[in-house]
């Protein structure tokens, strides 16, 4: 259900640009999600089409890369993937870590009428 909220919101944000822009018809949203996110891309997708209906953003397509985070150990200098928010060292199993790179998910562009 996390996904259906973000979606929303993410809608919310580009039917406001849209209204700011003159704009009849959304045709394209780009942007990213993070994997550290644990989001589905193909799942905000599916909740975006659904809560667009009856919206200039109907039919829009919602296209999210996923990038990939890595996270620094403080401790020993490694690099590695985090899972999720977690930044647990699997080298040496310090909690003292930094993300590297960006978390969340944005909205990049969009293509309008």
């Amino acid at each position: 259900m996390h996904e259906s909220s973000l979606a929303r919101q993410m809608l919310d944000t580009v039917l406001h640009r849209a209204f700011l822009d003159e704009a009849s018809r959304i045709r394209l949203v780009r942007g990213w999600v993070a994997e550290t996110e644990s989001l589905s891309p193909e799942s905000l997708s599916f909740h975006f089409a659904a809560h667009a209906r009856g919206t200039c953003a109907e039919g829009a397509r919602l296209q999210l890369e996923l990038i990939h985070v890595e996270a620094r150990c403080r401790a020993c200098g490694r690099t590695y993937a985090p899972e999720h928010h977690l930044l647990l060292c699997p080298v040496c199993g310090s909690t003292d870590g930094e993300q590297l790179g960006q978390t969340g998910l944005a909205v990049t562009a969009i293509e309008v009428e």
